[in-house]
């Protein structure tokens, strides 16, 4: 209930939050430098002079823009490759699961960071970067799951009758496994958000963007001075994050049949 309420209130808050100020989240010398929070400035301003509320505001619509893009990207992977891998098996299972384990066996961040600076680093870049990094845990579990379920009575039943395999796929297999798509895809969201924040803290975010992570870069020569500058966009990753991880959880709660079971 917690994660459904804060999550509609970000996003309320992403679309509506400029109109409550009159200044842009880039504009500079709005205000005092360092100045605390107060009526005029309701999270203060930053070392040069810019609304740190604007600032948080502008924030939320890139990580919201690139968590869920980017976590639909590496769900349309993932689940592309695991059904594949799980459902065919043999060499085309074998050479994908190498894949996936040559990803996953590379430091995430550090090579999101190589590629992000090796073919610029705008917003589009970080999005597709995320999104191809984040598919091997979606594909992993898509995997398993058809593993279980080719053998299952239901698919047997359905090659009998002469049903194809995209058929077997998409009618009898994937409705069983939606679950964990969407449960997953959930928590992906949260992580590509992270992730995000992570590169523009490491300076390799888009310069042209103002978001929480590039807010946080900013504070940090300001830690004791000026604390809002670090506390404001850093609860709010912290806050967006775990609405999305207690939805992902409340997710699985209501869609898993197998905890449904265990209720009965």
């Amino acid at each position: 209930m917690f994660g459904l309420f804060f999550l509609a209130a970000l996003l309320i808050f992403a679309v509506a939050g400029g109109s409550l100020t009159r200044y842009q989240a880039m504009d500079t010398g709005v205000g005092p430098a360092l100045s605390p929070p107060g009526d005029h400035f309701y999270m203060g301003t930053d070392d040069l002079g810019r609304d740190v509320f604007s600032g948080v505001a502008y924030g939320a619509r890139v990580s919201l823009l690139v968590g869920f893009i980017a976590a639909m990207t590496g769900t349309l992977i993932g689940v592309s490759i695991g059904s594949i891998s799980g459902y065919f098996g043999g060499s085309t299972d074998y050479v994908l699961v190498k894949v996936s384990e040559l990803f996953q066996s590379v430091p995430r961040l550090l090579f999101a960071l190589v590629i992000v600076v090796f073919f610029g680093n705008t917003v589009w870049n970080v999005v597709v970067v995320i999104g191809i990094l984040s598919w091997p845990r979606m594909g992993r579990l898509v995997r398993s799951e058809f593993l279980r379920l080719r053998e299952s009575e239901f698919v047997v039943a359905a090659k009998a009758l002469g049903l194809g395999s995209r058929g077997i796929i998409f009618k009898h297999i994937f409705p069983n496994v939606l679950h964990v798509v969407i449960v997953t895809a959930s928590l992906d969201v949260g992580a590509a958000i992270i992730t995000e924040a992570a590169l523009s803290y490491l300076g390799a975010g888009d310069p042209n963007l103002m978001t929480w992570g590039r807010m946080i870069f900013n504070a940090q020569r300001f830690l004791r001075t000026a604390w809002w500058m670090s506390v404001f966009p850093g609860a709010a990753i912290f806050f967006t994050v775990l609405s999305l991880n207690l939805i992902g959880d409340g997710l699985n709660d209501a869609l898993n049949p197998r905890l449904k079971g265990v209720r009965r």
